[in-house]
């Protein structure tokens, strides 16, 4: 008897321990850090096709992107092309005479992955064909193409929070079922603040704010669109609800872009300075944001190259403890942001909200930091100092980004 109840014991546990693997491993092995790469919409909007995204998916290889991180291509809107007579959604035979299934081999022989873009209703916000009532078949066929993330949109959807939940669990239910591992990414704006929903509705990521645009900080005379700053702020109070395989999607970084007309042009999107660019890629690393690129790759300045390939500050973006930054500091000049890292080191980040520069002092204490600590600054790439505290100068919108390391 004792031997039987031993053997049972056994078989409950393992059994046990499967379940609990199902259901928690695909959770935590999809998204498990911030996915990167690169999205069409800001540069092309809807006017995309194979070539194109094929010569992007070259650049990314050759100009380093790749090395650096950025894995996935990600298309947008734009690239339906209706149902065929069995309703299997179809790309656009003009945009992608290859087919979408031959991109994605191109993609993946390049070592990249590629993305789709759908939407919760019937049309998308570019007036496309989109998914709802056809998510099982279009996961299905999202997969036999060997899609890798989907971009799920909510134009044209009801406004409540309920409807929003269960369409974006019945796509997350259907990629499941499809047999192949697909990152699902959630756009409904954040008006229904997703971030306390949406990993239980199966989404790996969830966009926290509207569009952004190519500008700073939304202007007094502006009723509409998101600047970098705008942004930052939206999601400074969110870092409870992010970790392995569950990001706040602040949207796309808008990194020489230069004001060019289209998507990120709308709305007074009329450029940024290099030193905002940096600090809106110092401040998404710093809040764990997914990073796609925006800007055409084929043809980018060293100064862009700069920002977006530093490998210090992507670390921080892609440190394995997986921490959102707090924000430990907020007035009209100053905010600063605490990142926990692995190895008991910590990222601190100091933005100069005004527009010009400042000098300004922080004892770590009053972060909760206690003893000496190495500063390296990633962005000069080199050795600030060491102690308890830290004093310079900030330039206007600038964003000092610092790893502390215990001594």
């Amino acid at each position: 008897m004792r031997k039987r109840s031993f053997y049972v014991f056994i078989i409950t546990y393992c059994l046990f321990n499967l379940k609990a693997y199902a259901q928690s491993g695909k959770e935590v092995t999809l998204a498990s850090k911030p996915p990167m790469g690169w999205m069409t919409w800001n540069y092309f909007a809807d006017n995309i096709n194979e070539k194109d995204i094929m010569e992007i998916a070259d650049a990314m290889v050759t100009t380093g992107m790749l090395k650096a991180g950025y894995n996935y291509v990600l298309i947008d809107d734009g690239w339906q092309g209706g149902r065929d007579n069995k309703n299997n959604i179809i790309a656009d035979p003009k945009k992608f005479p290859s087919g979408i299934k031959a991109l994605a081999d191109y993609v993946h022989h390049k070592g990249l992955k590629l993305g789709i873009y759908s939407d919760a209703s019937s049309l998308t916000c570019a007036g496309y064909t989109a998914s709802l009532h056809f998510e099982e078949q279009d996961a299905k066929t999202f997969a036999s193409w060997g899609i890798d993330y989907l971009k799920y949109d909510y134009c044209g959807a009801p406004e409540d929070v309920e409807t929003a939940k269960n369409r974006y669990k019945t796509m997350a239910d259907a990629l499941r079922k499809s047999g192949r591992d697909i990152v699902f990414g959630i756009c409904e704006w954040g008006g229904r603040k997703p971030w306390s929903w949406a990993a239980e509705s199966g989404g790996q990521l969830w966009r926290t704010t509207n569009d952004v645009r190519d500008k700073w900080k939304r202007r007094a005379v502006e009723e509409a669109g998101e600047g970098i700053l705008d942004i930052i702020d939206l999601n400074s109070s969110l870092a409870q609800y992010a970790g392995p395989g569950r990001w706040n999607d602040m949207d796309m970084l808008v990194v020489g872009l230069n004001g060019k007309k289209g998507p990120s042009g709308d709305l007074g999107g009329t450029g940024c300075t290099a030193v905002e660019y940096q600090s809106q890629m110092s401040l998404w690393c710093m809040l764990a944001s997914p990073l796609a690129a925006t800007n055409d790759v084929r043809n980018m300045s060293e100064e862009v190259k700069r920002i977006l390939l530093n490998p210090e500050i992507i670390s921080i973006n892609q440190d394995a403890l997986g921490k959102q930054a707090v924000r430990k500091i907020n007035n009209e000049t100053w905010t600063v942001f605490l990142k926990p890292l692995s190895n008991d080191e910590y990222a601190l980040a100091i933005l100069n909200r005004s527009d010009q520069a400042r000098q300004t002092s922080y004892d770590f204490a009053e972060f909760g930091l206690n003893g000496n600590y190495q500063l390296k600054d990633l962005w000069q790439h080199k050795i600030a100092g060491t102690g308890k505290k830290w004093k310079g100068t900030v330039n206007a919108h600038e964003t000092k980004v610092f790893r502390l390391t215990r001594k």
